[in-house]
Parts: C-alpha cells; structure tokens; sequence
C-alpha cells in the first residue's frame, strides 16, 4: 500500500480538540490537504461518534479513487464519551460497522481497517480471520491493529497479514522502540504514527493550563500544573533548536519521526490549512545524525513529566 510521506488524522475536524467543523469546512481542508499532495487520510467511527466518517465521506467523494481511507472499529459505542466505551471486537460486530461505515464514508471498499484497540474477550484470530474474510469480499483492502503488544500482532498476522500498525510516537511518546518497532520490521509491517506532534503541545501552540473544558487534552497529566511546566521547558528547548535551523518545532519533531523508519508515515492531525501546509513541508527537511543526536538531547526522555493520557 502506497500513500503519500505523510498522511492528515482526521479526528480533530469532528471535535474532541473544541467544536467540531461543519461539513464544508472539513471538506475544504480534506481537498486542501490533497491538492497538497495528501493522500493518506485517517478516520474512525468512534470520532464523533460517526461524524468524522460522514466528513471524509463528503469531503473526498470526488477523488475516492484518488485516496487511501483508513478507518477502525472496536467499541460498543453507546453515546457516552470515548474514554468509557466498551470494547467489541465480535465477528458480528465488525462487518456491522464495516456495512456501516461505508455508507457513511460513500465507497464500496476500506483501503485499511484498523482494530481500534484489542478486545480482551475476542481472540485476536477471531479479528483477524474476520478481517480477511471481508478482504477476500472486496469490503477491506489492507488489515491494521492500533496500540497492539508484539505478541497479539505476530498471532494476527499469521492469520491475515498485516499492512500497518498504528501507535502513538513522537518525541515524547516513544515506548514502541523497545518491542514493537523491531516487531514490525521483522515482520514487514508499516507504521502509522498517530499524534507526532504530541497532541500539538510540541508545536509550542498549547501552553500549560490553557486548554478549554470541551479540550479533551485539558484532562491530559502532561498538558497541565507541574508536568505542563516541565514538559514546556523541553518544547522551548526544541524551539531554540528549531530556530536554528529555520524550521518550526512542530516541523522539527514530525522529520524526527520520519527519520525513524524508512515506512513510517506519520498522520498529524490539524483544523487549520496554515498548519496543515507546515506540517506538509516538514517531509523536506533532511536531518543528518548530528541534528538527530541534538534533538535527542535538546528532548531528553528521563525529563518527561505525567502519562500519555492519565
């Protein structure tokens, strides 16, 4: 599967970081991001909940041929907020919102279908052997997992090969380095980097404790009190760094990331075209080891304060 350097994480235009776009909004950004080169767009029926899909699915009609949509299932979504959804991972469950997400994003096909996260009570050769079912109709062209251990990817992808696993990663998220990421390459599955830019807070944009109520980052451990200040202090030392080079710090961190992998493709997430054109360029810029080993330093993983999400 082929798809631009890097991809636009839809999950914004629908809320979750404030008010959610209209449909025309949202749909003048998605062509935006394809006139610039965009083909990689990412979704959920969780985001909205089904907003988002009704979104890309408006917004991408024209050039449904022209793009890759990703999107995932793996809750029981009942209305309540995303943080309190149960897990569904049944083979029943699954072609339900693949029957319903393609009306929703108007095609008769999902380039890749993630699990959204594993479902405990579902063996994951349940999934996977469903997924390829649906692969084998024509409903489903690549399978994917999200946030998975190593041990439940190599079970799935004996089952039905894997085309990507997406995982939180970026200067500040780096836990997938240890066993996930070796685990990919031994097994030739690509990577899908979703919040490269750490929910905007690399960008320097979010200060701590600035966040509105209908933020979902306000309740984030790492965006307010203590650990904002902290973990501020590393963004201003990643400015410095990036103001050397001309670049932003949001720049700076999303090359990090490519630099990482030659099949890594990174899905920033953005409302605003002015972003989403800086985010863009950031696939030009060439760092030697040097401005790697500087960003390493100017970003010291020991120093990062709170969890990723509590």
């Amino acid at each position: 599967m082929e798809v631009s350097a890097i991809g636009l994480g839809c999950m914004s235009l629908s809320g979750a970081y404030g008010e959610a776009l209209s449909e025309a909004a949202a749909g003048d950004l998605l062509r935006a991001a394809y006139d610039r080169g965009v083909t990689f767009f990412d979704t959920a029926e969780l985001y909205g909940p089904f907003v988002n899909e009704k979104q890309l699915g408006a917004g991408l009609a024209g050039i449904r041929d022209k793009v890759v949509i990703a999107t995932k299932f793996g809750f029981k979504i009942d209305g309540h907020s995303p943080q309190t959804q149960e897990f569904d991972s049944r083979p029943e469950h699954i072609r339900e919102v693949v029957d319903a997400s393609l009306q929703r994003l108007r095609t008769d096909y999902i380039d890749l279908l993630y699990q959204h996260r594993l479902d405990p009570a579902v063996p994951i050769e349940d999934v996977a052997g469903t997924v390829g079912d649906l692969i084998r109709e024509g409903k489903v062209r690549g399978f994917g997992m999200s946030e998975a251990d190593a041990a439940s990817i190599r079970r799935a992808h004996a089952v039905t090969p894997l085309t990507a696993l997406q995982s939180e990663y970026s200067l500040w998220s780096r836990n997938v380095e240890d066993e996930i990421l070796p685990t990919l390459k031994e097994l030739g599955i690509g990577f899908v980097p979703f919040s490269p830019l750490g929910r905007g807070f690399l960008t320097g944009g979010v200060k701590p404790d600035t966040l509105p109520e209908n933020d979902w980052r306000s309740k984030m451990a790492r965006f307010g009190g203590e650990n904002g200040a902290k973990n501020y202090a590393l963004v201003e030392a990643l400015q410095a760094l990036a103001a050397k080079t001309g670049h932003s710090s949001g720049q700076l961190a999303i090359a990090w990331v490519l630099h990482q992998g030659e099949d890594f493709v990174p899905i920033p997430g953005t409302r605003k075209l002015e972003r989403l054109e800086e985010n863009i360029a950031a696939a030009d810029i060439v760092l030697s080891a040097e401005d790697l080993a500087a960003i390493d330093a100017a970003f010291p993983q020991a120093e990062i304060a709170g969890g990723r999400y509590w």
